[in-house]
């Protein structure tokens, strides 16, 4: 894009400043950009569990409502700033991670101290966007073997310098299989960018636009096929298409860096 005499010039396909990209290739990395985005977003599913260890006072849903619209608009604002500028300062060329992806690690410590806030972020993420999934996991054997001892009962243990806790050996072992498993998953497709794009892209539709939808619709009892449930279908059959062309450019993304 250019900016002259006023004047605002270019094409989505962007100024080539380099051979190395063809147009196609532009398409399928804007399509993984949307995907990495859309990672972010997918948190309906902990609304609930955040909203339940909420004080009655003030009422939950104001409570939240705040809550969304600031960490929506901090989200927001935070992936612009980085699409926008690393766009503007690199073209086609900027990287996945615009830290290390140019070739050099300097300064250190700016480095290392990105490097320990991500270990934290991820870690602490990992263990409350995980929640759902071992509750909805372990609800259902509950549910098909009730009577079980390994699935009820909790075995007390006994810590030095803390006390004694009581420890569910399905929860140890199906979460401790998990967490395994994914970082097996994770180590044998270290390609974060485009392991990310696909994971937001199969998310964003169903976590954030289609359930959230159904459910107001439901709630508030919105007439089918009246102006206010077709702006609703829209926007979901929209996103739905976002999630598609996102996910197949991620696949895109992920099989080409797999061969080289």
């Amino acid at each position: 894009m250019n900016f002259k005499n006023g004047k605002v010039k270019g094409n989505m396909g962007g100024i080539s400043a380099s051979t190395s990209l063809t147009q196609t290739q532009k398409v399928w990395r804007m399509l993984q950009g949307l995907g990495d985005i859309a990672f972010a977003f997918p948190y309906t599913s902990l609304v609930l569990e955040i909203q339940d260890t909420l004080k009655s006072t003030p009422p939950e849903n104001i409570t939240m409502k705040k809550a969304n619209l600031f960490s929506l608009s901090i989200t927001t604002a935070f992936y612009m700033l980085c699409a926008f500028l690393g766009y503007a300062a690199f073209g086609e060329n900027a990287p996945g991670n615009l830290l290390t992806g140019f070739g050099f690690y300097e300064p250190y410590w700016l480095i290392d101290f990105a490097n320990a806030c991500i270990v934290v972020h991820l870690v602490a993420a990992y263990q409350v966007f995980c929640q759902p999934i071992f509750a909805c996991v372990e609800e259902w054997f509950s549910h098909i073997w009730p009577d079980n001892k390994f699935i009820s009962k909790g075995i007390p243990i006994r810590i030095p310098l803390w006390g004694s806790c009581r420890v569910n050996l399905l929860r140890l072992c199906w979460r401790t299989a998990f967490v395994v498993s994914t970082t097996i998953i994770a180590i044998l497709f270290p390609l974060f960018n485009d392991v990310l794009g696909i994971l937001g892209a199969l998310n964003f539709w169903p976590l954030v636009v289609y359930f959230p939808v159904e459910m107001y619709i439901a709630q508030k009892k919105v007439p089918r096929w009246k102006l206010k449930w077709s702006i609703f279908q829209i926007f979901s059959f929209i996103s739905l298409l976002v999630t598609v062309i996102t996910a197949a450019g991620s696949i895109e993304g992920l099989v080409k860096d797999k061969k080289t």
